[in-house]
């Protein structure tokens, strides 16, 4: 079920969010009903694997249980073991076998079947919250819960499809006791109007033009040449529609925790704005940063070794598990490898301090992120190759384009509304506003603002109602 559906908006949350504040009396009744519904939304497009999701709850449970009772220390890294290759040989089976049985497949023709394994959607977000979980009971910095109070945090419905990934003891207090107010719900149901107009309006419209143009780029140049500015065109498009879905989704998801309580971290901070890689990802998928430093990184020695060779290792290891968690292709994994290349050039050249130009930091990341988006969109590595060419114009495609120049007048005002939206406006605007507070202005935008969210959230659901183009790419993860 998409937050951005009529389902979810006209029944599905009403009813939960009802309910919820009918058993204000009882936090456990509440507690309960948050898990029962959030079952239901998993079972609604999973039925079959809403037991697995389940599964995992108790597995991981019960394990962080034992792990606290014991005293024995082999015996718990035994068990923490046995949660980890339990967690990964799960995400294996479902999201990478047929992945390696067509590598093996490619070298011994007809060895193994060819496997079409369904991805229970959500698998990688709702496994590395359990991993996470359990490895922070064997450290010792939370308490093992109960299966129920587990079970609320990997399965509740506002992060349990794409995140944020969020760690047990950043909410393990807000599950027993959280305040809810009515000033805690307007500010949800507004970051979740902001979300679904982020979505609709942006994200989709720019997902009709990089699609097309990824479509063109697959039937081949001699067929249907795709000029340089419409590949062009189309990558900046697609990083566009990338950031837009990732980032509204993770406003959607902030902005419901909210109305039943709960905070979760922020997942994004306005990346576009990055003047290098490495700080480009402390301002991407965040949470996702956070988790691989926390649980992987940090624990293989991180920078802080005397050997610089093991400092390399330990990035290498982070970012090809980074690009092997977003997908069983190479062409994830080469995207992973590239981002590692060019964060340890960064880090060996010291390109934060050596180059003072503000412009060219900025361009030299928004080219360099544009570049990598295409082949993390890219079928496979030969579509990426020639999609390549195709933006310098030497598969024989030419340069200027009729099509990308109509297509680029269609949807322009997306694309400035798109760009004025990728830097902070919306914080610079609520600073002046408050420091502000009590002048003309101040007294507009308070009457504008809610008359602004509610004409947005008209426009999203009439895009609904006449079934526009409406996918969740990180849904795929």
């Amino acid at each position: 079920m998409l937050f951005s559906s009529i389902p979810f908006l006209v029944y599905f949350f009403p009813i939960v969010f009802l309910g919820y504040y009918l058993l204000s009396f009882s936090r456990m009744a509440q507690n309960i009903w948050l898990l029962l519904a959030s079952l239901l939304f998993y079972a609604w497009g999973e039925p079959v694997y809403v037991f697995l999701m389940i599964g995992s709850i108790l597995f991981n449970s019960i394990i962080a249980i034992i792990i606290e009772k014991v005293e024995d220390s082999k015996v718990k890294k035994g068990l923490l073991i046995t949660s980890i290759v339990g967690n990964i040989a799960v995400l294996f089976f479902f999201k990478y076998l047929g992945f390696v049985f067509g590598i093996i497949n490619s070298g011994f023709k007809g060895l193994l079947p060819d496997l079409k394994i369904a991805l229970p959607i959500g698998i990688s977000f709702f496994t590395f919250q359990a991993l996470s979980y359990v490895v922070d009971v064997y450290r010792g910095v939370t308490k093992a819960e109960n299966p129920f109070y587990v079970g609320l945090y990997i399965a509740f419905f506002p992060q349990l499809i794409a995140g944020p990934i969020v760690q047990y003891n950043t909410i393990a207090e807000q599950i027993r006791d959280r305040k809810s107010s009515i000033d805690k719900i307007a500010l949800g149901l507004s970051r979740f109007a902001v979300g679904v107009g982020k979505k609709i309006i942006i994200a989709n419209s720019f997902g009709t033009i990089a699609d097309n143009v990824f479509n063109w780029s697959r039937i081949g140049t001699d067929k249907l040449p795709v000029p340089a500015t419409l590949a062009w065109l189309g990558s900046i498009a697609y990083s566009l529609q990338l950031y837009y879905d990732f980032s509204a989704y993770s406003d959607m998801a902030i902005g419901l925790g909210l109305c039943f309580g709960f905070k979760f971290k922020e997942n994004f901070n306005y990346p576009y704005i990055a003047g290098s890689v490495s700080e480009f990802w402390k301002r991407w998928h965040i949470s996702l940063t956070d988790w691989f430093r926390e649980y992987v990184y940090i624990p293989l020695g991180g920078n802080r070794v005397a050997n610089r060779d093991t400092m390399v290792r330990n990035l290498a290891i982070v970012w090809l598990l980074t690009g092997i968690w977003h997908g069983a292709n190479w062409t994830f994994i080469i995207w992973g490898m590239f981002f590692f290349v060019l964060q340890l050039l960064e880090r060996l050249l010291d390109f934060d301090n050596r180059v003072h130009n503000t412009f060219l930091k900025h361009a030299y990341t928004l080219l360099i992120v544009n570049f990598q988006w295409v082949i993390f969109r890219a079928d496979d590595i030969y579509q990426a190759g020639r999609f390549y060419l195709n933006m310098f114009g030497a598969n024989n495609n030419g340069i200027l384009s009729a099509t990308a120049f109509m297509m680029f007048k269609e949807y322009l005002p997306v694309f400035i509304l798109g760009i004025i939206f990728s830097i902070p406006v919306i914080p610079m605007m609520n600073k002046w506003f408050h420091e502000h507070e009590g002048s003309v202005w101040h007294k507009v935008y308070s009457i504008a603002y809610p008359v602004l969210m509610l004409g947005m959230i008209i426009i999203c659901v009439s895009y609904l109602v006449i079934g526009n183009y409406n996918p969740f790419i990180y849904f795929n993860f």
